[in-house]
């Protein structure tokens, strides 16, 4: 029984690639594409962009459990971050946020991925976490976005753990220094479920509800190291309180 259970979660998780392939593909190509090539232009792939993340969310089964705490003002941008549990994040992150165009901060490495590798260079900022430059080169990608209207996504923890024990890893400072530099607020989202229903495994895994919630919007005072501290911490205790009252 086991064996079946387990080849069954890898037909489930070979549906993904599948759906998430014939979308980028088709829509990805001929229409985010294009739109991406001009910074005019670019705003206009979002909601194409945050289908293709419905189509896989819901594709694959998944149910959404949403709770807006805050309520984010439609005309304004931000810093989104949340807790990183899941592949699935992205694509429960483009479920909920409906109103926000915006660019994710993602690793430079998918971008040798074929035909997905190209439409992924120009609707995200690429950071390679292993080079200083490519490290240092994110903030003013993203404070040139955000110049241009969009708001920006990063999950600061910078990877999944493959621990399942770990319940938050240690923020790295890239989001706070970002909202720092640019007096962009930050809102803060915690993802609830996926690191349990769709972990880095590939004979592990189930659909179900995931729980999201908007819990904050935090906004920085000033650019100064201490700061970005201070609000990095803030930021880090009301994620992990969030998680541990998620899994009571």
């Amino acid at each position: 029984m086991t064996y079946i259970k387990a080849l069954l979660v890898v037909l489930w998780r070979l549906w993904m690639i599948l759906i998430a392939s014939v979308y980028v593909l088709t829509v990805g190509i001929f229409i985010v594409f294009p739109l991406a090539l001009f910074d005019k232009t670019f705003p206009y792939t979002y909601p194409f962009i945050r289908y293709w993340g419905k189509f896989v969310f819901y594709g694959m089964g998944f149910r959404l459990d949403f709770e807006d705490e805050v309520g984010l003002d439609p005309d304004k941008q931000y810093v989104f971050i949340a807790n990183h549990t899941s592949l699935m994040d992205i694509m429960t992150v483009l479920t909920v946020l409906k109103h926000h165009p915006m660019v994710f901060v993602g690793k430079a490495e998918l971008a040798k991925i074929p035909i997905f590798g190209r439409i992924y260079k120009r609707i995200c900022i690429l950071v390679d976490r292993t080079d200083r430059h490519s490290r240092a080169k994110v903030i003013p990608d993203a404070e040139a976005r955000i110049a241009e209207g969009l708001s920006v996504f990063i999950f600061p923890e910078g990877g999944v753990s493959d621990d399942l024990s770990i319940v938050l890893d240690t923020f790295k400072d890239g989001a706070f220094s970002i909202a720092a530099e640019t007096q962009t607020p930050i809102a803060v989202l915690s993802i609830c479920g996926l690191k349990e229903m769709f972990p880095f495994n590939w004979f592990k895994g189930y659909p179900g509800k995931v729980k999201v919630k908007l819990l904050a919007v935090l906004t920085p005072e000033e650019a100064s190291k201490k700061h970005r501290t201070e609000l990095k911490e803030q930021a880090y205790q009301i994620i992990r309180k969030e998680i541990e009252q998620c899994k009571k």
